[in-house]
């Protein structure tokens, strides 16, 4: 496959947005099979910590509504859109990056990185609605 050995050195840089944690639990995968497994557990675990961030930042925006008059009422509701509306983008964005290597080992290993990365940037921008700075 002509520009494999290419591709597969652009994405090693994925790798380090691997935490540590990552790297101790799995920390010497052989196999595409145990990457993968390596990546859900990251995965897994941005989710949960996405999750956790929503509803705070839900707490947030409720207590902001509270405080608003009436008509000016909607940070929930806001976020609630914002979010149904983030999380096919994010499926989305990491399907289309997949596609580097579209029906290969390594492409549902990119999609989860990817979808694991993008977790935790969402994660970080729910955070500064409870915490901003």
């Amino acid at each position: 496959m002509p520009g494999f050995s290419l591709r597969v050195i652009a994405v090693l840089p994925a790798l380090y947005f691997l935490p540590q944690s990552a790297l101790a639990a799995c920390s010497d995968p052989q196999t595409t099979h145990e990457m993968r497994h390596c990546a859900a557990q990251e995965y897994d675990q941005a989710d949960a910590d996405l999750n956790a961030a929503y509803k705070a930042a839900q707490r947030s925006m409720r207590a902001l509504d509270q405080h608003l008059p009436e008509d000016l009422k909607g940070a929930s509701a806001a976020l609630v859109q914002a979010q149904r509306a983030w999380i096919p983008f994010r499926d989305a964005a990491c399907r289309a990056e997949g596609f580097q290597f579209r029906g290969g080992t390594l492409e549902p290993l990119m999609v989860l990185t990817c979808k694991t990365h993008l977790t935790r940037q969402r994660s970080d921008q729910l955070l500064q609605l409870v915490e901003p700075n």
